[in-house]
């Protein structure tokens, strides 16, 4: 183990953190994209899941022990996620792992660790598979997130209800579970709630151009237009809805959730609403206190991403402590036990699917600034 330790650290040195060991110590994986399209996700993930961490440690560890770490980057690529999720149970030994970030890339990262039996809790993946699969559930993986069905029936509503829309077009990526998902979810709540959807179009994951795509929704009429998609690729659509002229609102759910979206888009994305799993603005205590802490030690405030894998570290942590063991299955018992587990991103409980009951907030993009609407529960 030790001659592996080291030489993954002479070939990855960037990638694997470890702290030394102690007499008492329990080590667990972090997996997150620290490069490829949205390493933005990932490196707030691995501020705040360090922040979880060396605030335990400072306290002593967790039920007596130390906490040790391996973080591994999987590029948010399927493939390297299985990769990461193989080394983390066979060679590193860790005893639970929190991660992966996004959907795609943590689905296969899930039935690693639940052939492995090692309890796996995701901060933001949201695609109901991550979970549950062919109505089977995978009973080592949890999620500190809601799930898409949640934020795309929340979104279908606000759209109609709130902005007032009557027809609406989704654009989305046929490759990614996470979009995919949302789309499903909203086209049918758009429609169940009395809109129309005029358009419903997808597109692959390389596509930069979409004015084929764009022409379509503008000949359908729609006036809302849903993109269920990460930042990067929503940022190049805005533009180009803009450039051809579009009238319609844009609105889409928590992939939108970087500060790169307005730098891509400018002011194309200005006016836009997303759904998202907080807020900085929100004044409860718990989530002052947050703000300050990440402002102080990274320099700006901590995104929704970064939130939830505090508090899906912090679940994590807590589960060991009432395990009062490295067990997994006894940390799987515990992590299934949560209930009101007071999170920044608001109070919390474990469902029987390892799902996360909790609020979403609805953002809207204006002066370059995300600004907080409204809350809207379960």
């Amino acid at each position: 183990m030790k001659r592996a330790t080291l030489l993954l650290a002479f070939l990855f040195p960037a990638l694997v953190a470890i702290v030394p060991s102690h007499a008492k110590e329990i080590k667990i994986g972090l997996i997150t994209p620290l490069s490829g399209d949205v390493k933005t996700f990932g490196e707030s993930v691995r501020n705040s899941f360090l922040i979880a961490v060396e605030e335990a440690n400072a306290k002593g560890g967790v039920a007596g022990m130390k906490i040790t770490y391996v973080v591994q980057d999987d590029r948010n690529d399927a493939t390297e996620a299985a990769n990461v999720a193989n080394l983390l149970v066979n060679q590193q030994r860790v005893k639970a792992i929190v991660g992966s970030v996004t959907s795609k890339t943590t689905i296969p990262v899930s039935d690693i660790i639940q052939a492995a039996k090692i309890p796996t809790i995701s901060p933001t993946a949201t695609n109901p598979k991550v979970t549950v699969a062919d109505g089977k559930r995978k009973d080592y993986m949890f999620r500190g997130c809601f799930i898409d069905p949640f934020q795309g029936t929340v979104m279908a509503k606000f759209a109609l209800e709130t902005l007032k829309g009557k027809s609406a077009a989704v654009l989305y990526d046929a490759s990614n579970d996470y979009s995919m998902g949302i789309a499903e979810v909203f086209r049918g709540a758009f429609r169940k709630q009395g809109g129309k959807v005029a358009a419903f179009e997808s597109y692959g994951k390389d596509d930069v151009d979409f004015s084929a795509l764009l022409t379509k929704v503008k000949a359908s009429g729609a006036d809302v237009l849903f993109l269920p998609d990460y930042y990067n690729k929503v940022g190049l659509i805005a533009m180009q809805v803009r450039e051809k002229g579009l009238n319609v609102r844009l609105v889409g759910p928590d992939g939108w959730d970087s500060p790169d979206l307005v730098k891509i888009a400018g002011r194309a994305i200005e006016g836009g609403y997303f759904s998202n799993h907080y807020s900085p603005d929100d004044r409860r205590p718990e989530v002052v206190a947050w703000v300050r802490k990440y402002k102080e030690k990274h320099g700006k405030i901590p995104d929704a991403l970064g939130t939830l894998a505090y508090d899906a570290t912090n679940m994590l942590l807590e589960a060991i402590r009432k395990a009062g063991s490295d067990d997994p299955k006894k940390i799987r018992d515990a992590l299934a036990s949560i209930r009101d587990f007071k999170a920044v991103s608001g109070k919390s409980t474990m469902d029987k699917d390892g799902d996360m009951i909790k609020s979403a907030a609805i953002l809207k993009i204006e002066g370059g600034k995300q600004k907080f609407v409204k809350m809207v529960n379960p």
